[in-house]
């Protein structure tokens, strides 16, 4: 009897896992022909509606299923006020989805026997300096893109705006405290990546714009992308830059004066893509790293970039996702995503992957701010895998407008104090992070000059040694406090748009 009941159970637990097997195997097979029109149909729908309400002028989608692309539509205007339309050659700054790119190029070095994850950076680049000795002899290229440095999130990420090219920003990571534990705790970078891109140029004898132009784009096919900042800004067929203010949608003009930082941060988030493109490269990770049947990357460093390193915060009402290498983790039902976005000045841009059913979407919109991208790819792959319908862009909106303060810009006093003689603030200022900037004096105003690119914030008097200064080709304000001691001699100054962890506190060093 005991017996007969156990073979039962062994029937019933072979039937049981046959069938998950089987359930896995639908899904990850797709729909058929009937039903992909509908729900391609039914997607388009969602992408317009979703353009509407959040304001988006132009975007561009693709979806690629193998080596096949099933869907590829572009949308709306290249700049806001005009008519000319979002082609399929349109080129976007696909901003963090770069990263992928950069990771890309050191897992060919990997490939190539130069180099192993878990080697250590200070073998390969004796420079390299984290705050902590024993995290810089503990760095391993790993942690260079797995966002676990244990610095703050967005470390002196400001350092571009301003003209300090990459090489001062890597040598500035020796200045930067931790906030948090060494592979503790998730905290996004953008400065380790320039590190990653300095190692492929010291492996390879070549710089990171020449290894993704030879390594990636030309295997590819990728003939329109670009990472410089001359190709976006001359380009004839270009998307332009939007920002939106208290519900305002604004182009900017592409002598902006912070237009360069993108390309600065490059290996980080400088390429400029379009549709087309961005569908090869979809192709390739879709295919465990082989276009065309050229094998562009070994399937096991396919598998490793694509695989978790780092817990993210968890998120209200979003499943577990883990930070890999340029690329993010995320738990879903029936099959688990791998996804990244990229934000710049004016762009958002989102790819995702399913690899156990290789299909994968992207989407390129010329926005800054906007999770629309986000919420379409989510959608197409509930919609895909014929999950319960869930309004991603409708969630994601009420969220963004629970948060949203309509910016208003600060009163100024009714009786202000005076300052005390304009030419006692004048002088030069230093930091570990910005170094050395100067306060002069034109007219009845001061200047503060700072970066390489000389960028001049120009101050109005708000009360006693409190001053503010706007941003160009932006509305917000930010804040310039002079200290002084007991004597009201000016010691120092503190610019609170820097001043994350600290760093916009400037000691004062030259009169």
């Amino acid at each position: 009897m005991k017996s007969k009941l156990f073979f039962i159970m062994l029937l019933s637990l072979a039937f049981l896992i046959l069938s998950v097997a089987t359930y896995a195997s639908d899904y990850t097979k797709g729909p058929d022909s009937e039903k992909l029109k509908v729900i391609l149909s039914d997607f388009e729908t969602c992408a317009k509606t979703g353009m509407t309400d959040w304001q988006v002028p132009g975007m561009a989608i693709v979806i690629v299923k193998g080596d096949e692309i099933i869907y590829k539509k572009t949308f709306g205007i290249k700049e806001e006020g005009k008519t000319d339309p979002v082609t399929e050659e349109t080129l976007f700054q696909i901003g963090s989805t770069s990263k992928a790119f950069t990771a890309a190029l050191v897992a060919m070095m990997v490939d190539e026997g130069k180099v192993k994850w878990n080697d250590k950076v200070i073998n390969y680049l004796p420079d390299f300096r984290m705050y902590d000795p024993w995290v810089t002899r503990e760095f391993t290229i790993t942690d260079l893109m797995a966002q676990r440095s244990g610095m703050p999130s967005y470390a002196a990420d400001p350092l571009p705006f301003f003209g300090y090219d990459r090489e001062y920003i890597i040598h500035n990571i020796r200045n930067i405290k931790p906030v948090g534990s060494f592979r503790s705790d998730f905290a996004y970078q953008n400065n380790l990546w320039l590190v990653a891109a300095k190692l492929v140029e010291k492996l390879s004898g070549k710089s990171w714009e020449e290894n993704i132009e030879e390594r990636i784009f030309n295997p590819l096919g990728m003939n329109n992308s670009s990472t410089d900042i001359k190709s976006y800004i001359e380009g004839k067929n270009v998307a332009l830059i939007h920002t939106k203010k208290n519900g305002k949608v604004t182009a900017l003009p592409m002598d902006w004066p912070f237009i360069h930082w993108t390309y600065i941060y490059g290996p980080a988030g400088g390429i400029n893509s379009d549709i087309t493109d961005m569908a090869k490269w979809l192709t390739m990770q879709l295919n465990n790293g082989t276009f065309q049947s050229k094998s562009i990357i070994s399937k096991e460093n396919m598998v490793f970039m694509h695989s978790p390193k780092t817990v993210t915060p968890p998120v209200v009402n979003e499943p577990f996702q883990y930070y890999c290498q340029g690329w993010v983790y995320r738990e879903n039902t029936p099959c688990d995503i791998v996804w990244h976005n990229g934000g710049t000045s004016g762009f958002k841009t989102m790819i995702a992957i399913v690899p156990e059913a290789k299909i994968g979407i992207v989407v390129l919109s010329n926005l800054a701010g906007t999770e629309l991208p986000e919420a379409l790819a989510y959608r197409f792959f509930d919609m895909y895998f014929e999950k319960p319908a869930r309004d991603w862009s409708g969630e994601y909106l009420a969220g963004e407008k629970k948060q949203e303060v309509p910016e208003t810009l600060p009163v100024v006093p009714k009786n202000p104090s005076p300052p005390i003689e304009l030419k006692n603030y004048t002088g030069t200022y230093s930091n570990d992070i910005y170094g050395e900037i100067t306060v002069s004096q034109k007219d009845k105003g001061l200047i503060i000059t700072i970066g390489p690119e000389k960028i001049n914030l120009f101050l109005k008097h708000w009360d006693r040694d409190i001053f503010i200064f706007s941003i160009p080709g932006d509305t917000s304000e930010s804040f310039v406090t002079f200290q002084t001691d007991y004597t009201s001699k000016v010691t120092g100054l503190i610019i609170d748009m820097l001043n994350n962890n600290g760093y916009g506190v400037f000691k004062r060093v030259k009169k």
